[in-house]
């Protein structure tokens, strides 16, 4: 039987209570998972490692078959990366910004942060990097845009480079070969910055719309319900037009996008709620549908009802079952298709990068993973590309994954560490 004891820690000068849980849930993943009953966090779980980066030598562990090594090094916070169609690699370096502080658990939770390097002094920019001579790292670096807000998501169409900003998408115009680019942009859509502050962009196959991935401001609206609005959702540009308005909602911080070939379906990784237990509800992977709500945040997986929130029952009757469980509290943030032959052993599917949790008494995520699919839709369980970016006493964290996309090459992963200010290049041994 489970049970649960309280204690207290000295978190950034201040007395936190922290609940340790004994024989944590078995992780809720796959397409149905068997997901704990909700036991409400009167005080909510904190625990994140210490942040401490790799040392000389030291490098995640790769699968059987596989290698990594580091493509680039000496980075400030990466976390997302754009290859362009000339081959060179752009890398958004950004970091979370403190807010005001306004109670105790504010205070507690950015002195965790600080210690996990999770917010901070922002780098603010998008740099260039270019393997030239093909081995597998790089030996060119430019600073290819400054000063931008939060910078996250990049995409490229027709000679115009756009960056998802906290705060909306700008345009800039691009030359191929391009190593930097200059001015102030267009600012083409405005999104509420603050909260969760990443804005994921993915272009649509016939290069005519840009998605975006706009968290919530909240964990469960506890602001209010218009504090939210325009807020976890996807939303949609229309390119030629500079229309934007929501594609899908009810997604409580949809990051990484990826465009399944097989039925040209949008899917998404999304972080759910917290304060509801180590796996209740689970992180997922799902597809997208056009107009869509997924239930946050009255409900999660379908019409499960958090009864924290004021109901709306029509909405929980509306909300779509996701596809793929990821387990609770993964922070599964990147995303990208990986075709069959990219890795050798692996066929197609699609790659998460977890960042990893905090919400729990026993960590998760903390590594890159593969999903397997066939027909359009997940064929099995979770197949690990990289991990070890933990300590097993669950204190130090050497690194954390967070964007992934398939090498220029073809043949390999980048994947970007935030807190090992890396970007990792998995390959065939």
């Amino acid at each position: 039987m489970e049970f649960m004891a309280r204690a207290t820690a000295l978190v950034g000068g201040v007395m936190v209570a922290i609940r340790r849980f004994g024989a944590p849930d078995t992780q809720a993943m796959g397409g149905t998972p068997d997901i704990p009953e909700a036991r409400k966090q009167g005080i909510m779980t904190l625990k994140m490692p210490t942040a401490k980066g790799w040392a000389p030598g030291h490098k995640p562990t790769a699968a059987e078959g596989l290698q990594v090594n580091a493509f680039a090094s000496d980075l400030d916070h990466p976390r997302w990366i754009e290859v362009l169609p000339n081959g060179d690699v752009l890398v958004s370096e950004a970091k979370e910004q403190p807010g005001p502080v306004k109670t105790l658990m504010d205070r507690a939770t950015q002195a965790t942060m600080r210690r996990a390097r999770a917010i901070g002094d922002s780098a603010n920019r998008i740099t260039l990097w270019r393997d030239a001579d093909g081995d597998g790292t790089a030996e060119i670096r430019e600073v290819f845009l400054e000063n931008q807000n939060q910078p996250f998501g990049m995409a490229l169409v027709d000679g115009t480079f756009y960056v998802g900003n906290t705060d909306g998408i700008v345009a800039f115009p691009y030359q191929d070969g391009d190593t930097s680019i200059f001015g102030t942009g267009n600012k083409l859509v405005n999104f509420k910055p603050a909260g969760h502050w990443t804005r994921s962009l993915i272009v649509s196959p016939d290069a005519t719309r840009i998605y975006a991935g706009v968290g919530s401001l909240t964990n469960i609206a506890d602001q209010g319900l218009q504090t939210e609005e325009g807020r976890a959702a996807i939303w949609e540009l229309d390119i030629a037009t500079g229309q934007a308005s929501i594609f899908a909602s009810g997604l409580r911080n949809a990051v990484g996008m990826a465009w399944e070939p097989v039925t040209g379906s949008l899917w998404t990784v999304v972080n759910e709620r917290d304060g509801l237990g180590d796996e209740t509800p689970p992180d997922y992977l799902t597809s997208v549908q056009q107009d869509g709500f997924y239930g946050w945040p009255y409900s999660y997986w379908g019409q499960t009802v958090d009864d924290r929130v004021p109901q709306d029952p029509k909405k929980v009757a509306a909300a779509i079952t996701p596809d793929y469980a990821l387990g609770g509290h993964t922070a599964s943030l990147g995303l990208c298709w990986m075709p069959s032959g990219t890795l050798p052993g692996f066929p197609d599917g699609m790659v998460i990068g977890q960042h990893g949790s905090w919400n729990r008494s026993t960590l998760s995520g903390y590594k890159l993973i593969f999903i397997p699919f066939q027909n359009g839709k997940p064929s099995g369980p979770p197949r690990d590309i990289l991990w070890g970016f933990l300590s097993e006493d669950e204190k130090t964290s050497y690194g954390r994954p967070v964007g992934v996309v398939v090498g220029p090459d073809k043949k390999s992963l980048l994947m970007a560490d935030d807190v090992g200010d890396i970007i990792w290049r998995v390959s065939a041994a």
